[in-house]
């Protein structure tokens, strides 16, 4: 079983950043996917990002476009996402995922349903 655990989140303010990381374990050998998600209070978990190491293959949310970044590093099991230029509907609890079979926008969308592979999320804050 996929074991994942988030840290990094905090408090800053509007336009500041933030790196999220993700420890993992027990992917499978031919999992190759990764991604990140968020929710906010009263709503739904969302798809953020998504990459895909086998074959370079990135998804983000039209929201985070050209202010977030997905990586690894394999050799450390891994995975990051730096914020950039944050805003306050940024705020939410962060989550990541290590066992996706794919990355694409649409599969972000059933993923987010799953009901295992969670951590307990990091909370990040933006303040006006």
């Amino acid at each position: 079983e996929v074991q994942v655990a988030e840290s990094g989140g905090g408090l800053v303010q509007a336009g500041g950043s933030l790196r999220l990381s993700c420890a993992h374990s027990g992917r499978l050998f031919d999992v190759d996917a990764i991604g990140w998600f968020r929710q906010a209070p009263g709503r739904e978990r969302e798809g953020v990002s998504c990459l895909d190491e086998s074959n370079g293959r990135t998804y983000y949310a039209d929201s985070v476009k050209g202010r977030f970044t997905i990586s690894s590093d394999d050799a450390k099991n891994t995975m990051y996402l730096q914020m950039n230029s944050l805003r306050p509907e940024d705020t939410a609890v962060y989550y990541c995922k290590a066992d996706l079979p794919y990355c694409s926008g649409y599969g972000m969308s059933v993923f987010r349903n799953e009901r295992d592979g969670w951590g307990q999320g990091t909370q990040v804050t933006i303040s006006s």
